[in-house]
Formats: C-alpha cells, sequence, structure tokens
C-alpha cells in the first residue's frame, strides 16, 4: 500500500495541510515541535482508529474548533482508494471511503499502518495498558471487525463499571444485584473473543519476533510473548501481584474454555467487585508478558535490550501484515525513532525497513538517517511543509 496523498483540516497544528508522499523512503525534516509527528499521527489513525500519543481524540482537534478532518488518497497497486474521517471534539466520528459514508471501523480494512516511535519503549517497559494498546492496534489492522467488538466490549465494561459503583454505593452485597448478570453473559461474550484473539495473535508474533530481534540486536536472547490472563488468576494491573509467576491459560485456548474461565472468574471475584465498585477480571486487566534470556523484559533487560524487543515487536507486525494483506506491504512510520538508537541499531533498522512499498521517516536532524532511506526529503517548519526535492529514486 502507497499513501500517494494526505490531506489536513484543522488537526494539530495545521489550520490545513497538504503532503505527497512517493514510493519508497520519505524522510520529513524539522526542529521538534514543529509538526513532522502529526503528519505521522494523521496516518497512524486512519489504519488503527487511535493515537500513539493520546488516548482521546480531541487533542488531536486544534484549538478553537470542533472537529478535524484527515483524508488520503491510498494506491493499492492499481486500485486508488479515498479515505477520509472527520474527528469531532464532541459526538462519534465520520468517515468516507470513495466520497460516500462509511463506518469508521471500516477504514482500516484500507490503510496498513506499522508505526515506529520512541513511545514504543513503554510498550515493553510501561504498564500493561501500554502492551494492551500495541496489541489491539494489531488485531484491528488484522481484523478490522474486531475493532466493533473492542468498541462494545469497552462500553459494556463502563456499564457495569457503574452498575457496581452504584450498587457498592447503596449497600448491595453478595448475589443480590441480579441485574449484573444481563451484563456478565455480554461481557463474557465479547471478552472471550478479544481474549482468545490476542492470544493467538501472540502465538503468531513469536517467530516474526525472534527473527527480527536477532536481526537487530544481532543476538539470539530467545524473546518470548505469553499472556497473562487475569480469568485464569493472574491479576497483572495489581500492584502486589507476581504476574511473572500467575497460572496462564493455554497459549492459544478455545473460546469456549475461555468463556467457561471467565464465567467462573466474575463468580469467584463478585464479593470483591462489590466491595471496590469495579470489574477485577476481564482482557482490560490482562498483560502480554515479555522475555528475553527467559526473564522478564520489564525490571531486567538493559537499554539496548528493551530497545530490540520493541523494534522486534513493530517489525514483526509489518511482517505479519505484510504476509497476511492482499493490499501489499503496510506503510512503514519511522518517527523520531533514530536520534534514540545507538549507530549499529540504526543501520540494521534501516536496512531491515528500506525495502517495504513506502517508508516515511521523521527527524530532528536529517544526518541520523543512514543513506539508505535518504530518497524524497520534505522540509517542516512551524506547520508549514516546504523545500521539497527529490535525491533519487522514482516517483510513483
Amino acid at each position: 500500500m502507497i499513501v500517494e496523498h494526505l490531506n489536513l483540516v484543522d488537526f494539530r497544528n495545521y489550520a490545513t495541510a497538504d503532503l505527497a508522499l512517493h514510493r519508497g523512503p520519505n524522510v520529513l525534516v524539522g526542529r521538534n515541535g514543529q509538526g513532522k509527528t502529526n503528519l505521522a499521527e494523521a496516518v497512524v489513525f486512519l489504519a488503527t482508529l487511535g493515537s500513539h500519543r493520546v488516548s482521546s481524540d480531541a487533542p488531536m482537534v486544534r484549538d478553537g474548533q470542533d472537529f478535524a478532518v484527515i483524508r488520503a488518497r491510498l494506491s493499492h497497486g492499481e486500485r486508488k482508494v479515498l479515505v477520509e474521517v472527520q474527528l469531532n471534539r464532541q459526538g462519534a466520528n465520520k468517515a468516507r471511503i470513495n466520497g460516500s459514508p462509511s463506518k469508521t471501523n471500516e477504514l482500516p480494512r484500507y490503510a496498513h499502518v506499522v508505526l515506529f516511535a520512541p513511545e514504543d519503549l513503554q510498550i515493553v517497559r510501561g504498564d500493561p495498558s501500554a502492551r494492551r494498546r500495541f496489541a489491539d492496534q494489531l488485531l484491528i489492522q488484522r481484523t478490522p471487525r474486531l475493532a466493533a467488538v473492542l468498541g462494545d466490549y469497552d462500553r459494556v465494561l463502563k456499564q457495569r463499571n457503574a452498575l457496581l459503583k452504584s450498587a457498592r454505593a447503596r449497600g448491595i452485597r453478595g448475589d443480590a444485584l441480579s441485574t449484573l448478570d444481563v451484563w456478565d453473559d455480554k461481557l463474557v461474550s465479547l471478552g472471550s473473543e478479544i481474549i482468545t484473539a490476542r492470544q493467538r495473535l501472540a502465538a503468531d508474533l513469536q517467530q516474526p519476533v525472534a527473527d527480527a530481534y536477532a536481526a537487530i540486536a544481532g543476538a539470539d536472547h530467545r524473546p518470548q510473548l505469553e499472556w497473562a490472563l487475569s480469568v485464569s488468576g493472574a491479576d497483572p494491573e495489581d500492584d502486589g501481584a507476581e504476574p511473572d509467576d500467575a497460572p496462564h491459560a493455554p497459549r492459544v485456548a478455545e473460546a469456549g474454555t475461555v468463556a467457561d474461565l471467565f464465567r467462573a472468574s466474575l463468580v469467584s471475584k463478585r464479593a470483591s467487585e462489590l466491595d471496590r465498585g469495579l470489574t477485577l477480571t476481564g482482557p482490560h486487566r490482562d498483560d502480554l508478558l515479555l522475555r528475553v534470556r527467559d526473564l522478564p523484559v520489564k525490571g531486567y533487560a538493559s537499554h539496548g535490550e528493551s530497545w530490540s524487543v520493541a523494534l522486534a515487536l513493530r517489525l514483526a507486525s509489518a511482517e505479519l501484515l505484510r504476509a497476511e494483506s492482499p493490499a501489499g506491504d503496510p506503510v512503514l512510520i519511522l518517527d523520531d525513532v533514530f536520534a534514540e538508537l545507538d549507530a549499529d541499531r540504526r543501520q540494521r533498522l534501516a536496512s531491515l525497513t528500506a525495502d517495504y512499498e513506502q517508508v516515511v521517516v521523521t527527524a530532528a536532524v536529517e544526518e541520523d538517517i543512514p543513506d539508505v532511506l535518504h530518497a524524497h526529503v520534505v522540509r517542516i517548519a512551524a506547520g508549514t511543509i516546504s523545500d521539497e526535492r527529490r535525491n533519487g529514486g522514482e516517483d510513483t
């Protein structure tokens, strides 16, 4: 897939912006705070329906405006697709595909993007929510209909939590809250599908992550991925828990098995949930455990190893999408990543990504970018896109 043209209206610091991109590497150069990452963020939103920087859409709308528009012309071989999303400060977002109204969760069917960013270090070093977000955004690209499943689960979870808080305030305990059973059924149905999809994703990523890690680090440290599931007894969101020693469900469990575990876990935690006014089990409390050298990355891995794991997760994601998508390669976006890496990892990452159909690199210092990725260079200053020049390669 190729992003041929990106148009923004009232997005972040841009009142309007137009960016032409080409096949192969594209380098966006500008000092920090000029708007490079905003362009990357816009493209990523089309593919994942979310930002890698903020958890809500409102910050992406320019100050003083009610909505922002992201519009892109995509090329899938000979086929051209115009995708558009309107991000509303209040209310639901709206989407259009080739000019016709569409559901927003249809956008990832057309836009396939893998982002590398400094925030990726939080995937391996941060709290479980960072790893869940990584997995869920990749799930949406891999199986777009899961965007609706994840959204429905979040809504059911909020409604169930509201009911639990209300019951706690009214002093209801034990099995007296019979209306909770209806929400339990919905939570189990949606949550079991999410858990099963996440487990399958971890299994499918295992070998690509191992291959990518060896290519980046130049060593085989046996990286491993495995979900710690709250429905099977782990509680990664409990600060006092030891998730690496907690019992796990099978690597890829049958949906029926997961549903049984989920329902049993809800029953066992009912009293505690009523006491705390909070849903204490489900995919919203799970964690993707990452290990190298048979040790947890978080807390044990060096800075270089942590970066190698983070980059390997992104490269493996790209390889998975590349292998499965009939639309061709995903677009790779490397947002201010090279400034974070030593010279050896810069060269390794550049050589591993250079052969993708389209790569977009942002950098504050042009010299940070290895020569193999220098082709089409765009300069950005104070939200102005200018000084576009071509250093080699072929235009689309």
